[in-house]
């Protein structure tokens, strides 16, 4: 059977190396490797080598080689297509059946990659002709050189409607094709001529892993809305799994090079120029768990460097949040701080590579950033706003799903919360001006009973109270959120970021959520004299179609007219909506927190257990009963 190479490509992506070989061999962590012995002979001393970055394994004994798919097929004695089923299943990607149709779709998309490879050669060639000398003085002036140019396939885009269709079309590229590619707009009114979707901009072409063209990034010249526009969604071009530049830091990582997640196209270009080639950064979004996914492929501890204003600092915390429940152990993420007002590409100009290698030893590790989170900026002068504050650091611990990285994060945050506020440590701590008599650890007491069944059922009863307390129905209370956007689409242009980091259950709501994310983002900054309610309302109804959701968000927007109504005065609304949003985050936090509390004291039923289970849930129905404030 023979499958399309991007689903391959895709499944090889999926997997980590060292997981499907851990499962078959012992493996030792041996820097950025991993050292077992060989399966495939015999031998006493390790020769057989695993990198997760370069995604082979290679024995110096016998000289096996290969990738996942090759180990699967030799250890098991599999086929090519029974290896690819065996690991597609274990990662959860669906296997294409070999119909005409997909042959056919195959076909296609090839097609499109040449389509794209055309358009990034035209947008290079009007770059130098007079046309583009705008684009050309642009680039110039922001310091890169024609060699840079030319490495990075910059180009230009005239201002012209019709002058990359006529082109391609002597090329026998058809309109559909030019549609699907993402290069041209068919208006939805008919008797509307189709039109170029990018016109006087500098052009920065998006690669896949394997370099190939799939998508572009076009930054305006001179005034104009938006500052940047990149290709919509196509069948080449999944903006949450990818990232610009990716197919270079591949190489880089292979080396050992840092990777390094920057904002912009020029500041990654400002990076690479300066020697630091594992930068990369997200297509128009915040970071999503793909692309994390992607990251730690890459290396365990990537650098995430955002500018040094308030945006940036939101966007810190923004990728702070989504990483916590994907974090495992070793892998994490550091955070590069810059002075304000500056960018990578602005002290690189200023400073060189040395004032970024400056910032790049000073980066600080995830749990600084969660700490601050919950902690800058917040009163601190009653014990019941400590308390809120102490809440809200370990629900964000809770949201971690690995349980070894999770204890310890709450160790951590503990920790860093008794030294803050000293009052709060318990007495008789040794080692601490003051302290009483030493209390015996909980170890050094056992704990001389099982859960009853009384334990157990006043558990049930108190988190039913907690969870009612909090009108916490996830379902109801997600879909109402989900509804009222959907209701009122103008919201989306400020709301946009709150959606982001809104905790959800269930692939359909997440992926009604990425929909209405790309239609923020396929509207962002219009022009104020335009509709905004319209163009999302536009932009959601295509997304919706495509993939799916229609039936379902039209259900929701439905429900949602009793809690949103469309009569409610909108800021107010709209701030409801905050309100609401930010007690469903809280809320799916501590009861989860409650849940793993929960299974802990059933299966370890210590005293440390019970007392953190009795903790939690006191905390959390004091907390449902004063709105979740701590007040």
């Amino acid at each position: 059977m023979a499958f399309p190479p991007e689903f391959v490509e895709e499944l090889r992506n999926r997997i980590t190396l060292s997981e499907v070989i851990g499962r078959k061999v012992a493996l030792k962590r041996k820097g950025r490797e991993y050292a077992g012995l060989c399966p495939f002979h015999n031998e006493k001393t390790p020769s057989f080598w695993v990198n997760d970055q370069k995604a082979f394994f290679h024995c110096f004994g016998c000289g096996a080689h290969g990738d996942a798919i090759g180990f699967t097929m030799r250890i098991e004695g599999l086929a090519f297509p029974d290896a690819v089923e065996k690991l597609a299943q274990d990662v959860g990607l669906a296997v294409p059946v070999a119909t005409p149709q997909e042959r056919e779709r195959a076909q296609a998309a090839a097609t499109l990659h040449t389509v794209a490879s055309l358009a990034a050669r035209w947008f290079e060639q009007q770059l130098r002709m007079p046309g583009g000398r705008a684009g050309l003085d642009y680039l110039h002036g922001r310091g890169l050189s024609d060699d840079t140019i030319e490495r990075f396939q910059l180009g230009f885009a005239p201002d012209n409607r019709e002058a990359l269709q006529a082109t391609l079309k002597r090329d026998n590229v058809t309109e559909q094709q030019m549609v699907d590619c993402g290069l041209v707009i068919r208006p939805d009114e008919g008797g509307r001529a189709p039109y170029d979707r990018f016109r006087g901009r500098v052009m920065f072409p998006i690669h896949d892993r394997r370099g190939r063209v799939i998508a572009f990034g076009g930054r305006v010249i001179g005034p104009g809305e938006p500052k940047y526009l990149n290709s919509p969604e196509t069948p080449l071009f999944h903006k949450g799994d990818n990232l610009y530049c990716l197919h270079l830091a591949r190489e880089a990582a292979a080396k050992d090079r840092p990777i390094i997640v920057a904002e912009g196209y020029m500041d990654v270009i400002a990076l690479h120029v300066a020697g630091f080639d594992g930068a990369v950064a997200p297509l128009g979004t915040a970071l999503t768990e793909g692309q994390l996914a992607l990251l730690w492929r890459m290396a365990d501890e990537p650098y995430l460097c955002f500018d040094g204003d308030n945006a940036g600092k939101r966007a810190a915390q923004r990728a702070a949040e989504r990483a916590l429940p994907l974090l495992t152990p070793g892998k994490s993420l550091r955070f590069v701080g810059l002075p304000p007002g500056e960018d990578p590409d602005s002290l690189i100009r200023k400073g060189g590579r040395a004032a970024f290698e400056a910032a790049l030893k000073d980066a600080r590790p995830l749990v600084d950033i969660v700490w601050e989170i919950e902690t800058l900026g917040q009163r601190d002068d009653t014990p019941e706003r400590r308390a809120a504050i102490r809440a809200a650091l370990r629900q964000r611990a809770a949201t971690i799903a690995d349980p070894v990285v999770r204890e310890l994060y709450r160790t951590e945050l503990d920790q860093r919360f008794e030294a803050a506020w000293p009052r709060f440590r318990p007495t008789g701590q040794p080692g601490r001006p003051g302290a009483g008599p030493r209390r015996p650890r909980v170890v050094d007491r056992p704990f001389r009973r099982e859960p009853s069944l009384e334990d157990m059922a006043w558990f049930r009863k108190g988190a039913a109270l907690a969870t009612a307390s909090h009108d916490l129905d996830p379902g109801r209370r997600e879909g109402l959120l989900l509804g009222a956007l959907l209701l009122h689409p103008a919201w989306l242009e400020v709301l946009a970021e709150d959606l982001a980091a809104l905790p959800l259950t269930g692939t359909e709501r997440e992926r009604l959520r990425a929909a209405l994310l790309e239609a923020a983002a396929e509207v962002d900054h219009p022009d104020p004299k335009e509709d905004v309610a319209a163009l999302e309302a536009a932009a959601i109804a295509r997304h919706l179609d495509k993939t799916g959701l229609t039936a379902m968000a039209e259900a929701l927007r439905q429900e949602a007219i009793k809690g949103f109504a469309p009569s409610e005065p909108e800021k107010g609304a709209r701030e409801r909506w905050r309100r609401e949003a930010e007690s469903h985050r809280l809320a799916f936090g501590e009861v989860s927190e409650l849940r793993a509390a929960e299974a802990s004291y059933a299966s370890d039923p210590s005293e440390a257990n019970w007392e953190r289970l009795q903790a939690l849930l006191e905390q959390s129905i004091r907390s449902a009963r004063t709105g979740g404030n701590g007040g």
